[in-house]
């Protein structure tokens, strides 16, 4: 039995040292708060973890796009200077919590992510303003609420898992509805401004009006039932 307690010890002393001094633990921080770190950074290490496309359109300013979803993501990030901070985020904040996980992995021993992702940034009004605008008005938005039926407008993205878990039982809802109910679903990467402009920050998000009043508001996943209930 002593030899047996011996054996795991030693087993549990070399799993918890074959790796070393454990990595800080991954700091999340709100929009304003990251943004002022970086601030404070010397030569911030800004890793935009979105796929090339996305960071083309629009990033934060002196970060570097390392795509997650590429196969060389642990080759690329590995340039980094792991001594040192390294902030990184993505869209909504499900690639940047895994990239920070797996920046943990590699030995980088201060990872700061940003909270809710590029749609939290720009909520907060920290995104350079576009000279080009990118989908409707909103002007063009008030006219979709002209309707004497209630009116649903659906934000969503198609790379966003809850919309698309979502969308057919939307669907199904426009036509079982349509004699009492407007459904209008706007991609949120083709109407960044908008989004922008109404602070938007979450996906989905669900808005219904009724004669062109707000009457109910939910961001992220809900069941039919449930959004039937607030019909």
């Amino acid at each position: 039995m002593k030899l047996k307690k011996i054996a795991i010890a030693i087993i549990v002393f070399t799993l918890t040292s074959c790796n070393g001094q454990p990595s800080k633990k991954v700091e999340t921080l709100d929009a304003v708060s990251f943004s002022k770190k970086i601030e404070a950074t010397p030569n911030p290490q800004i890793l935009d973890v979105r796929t090339p496309k996305e960071f083309a359109a629009e990033h934060i300013e002196r970060a570097q796009n390392v795509n997650w979803l590429s196969n060389d993501f642990v080759t690329n990030a590995s340039k980094f200077d792991k001594s040192k901070p390294v902030f990184v985020y993505c869209k909504i904040g499900g690639r940047s919590h895994q990239a920070a996980e797996k920046l943990a992995q590699l030995g980088f021993t201060q990872i700061i992510e940003l909270e809710g992702g590029f749609l939290k940034w720009d909520a907060a009004g920290l995104s350079k303003p576009s000279a080009k605008r990118v989908g409707i008005s909103k002007e063009q938005y008030a006219t979709l609420l002209n309707s004497d039926k209630k009116v649903l407008i659906d934000f969503y993205a198609e790379w966003c898992a809850p919309c698309k878990k979502m969308t057919p039982y939307l669907l199904k809802m426009e036509k079982e509805l349509g004699d009492k109910l407007v459904i209008i679903r706007l991609d949120a990467d083709k109407n960044k401004s908008l989004l922008s402009e109404m602070k938007i920050s979450e996906l989905p998000t669900l808005l219904l009006y009724e004669n062109k009043q707000l009457k109910w508001q939910h961001s992220g996943y809900i069941s039919e039932s449930d959004l039937k209930k607030q019909l």
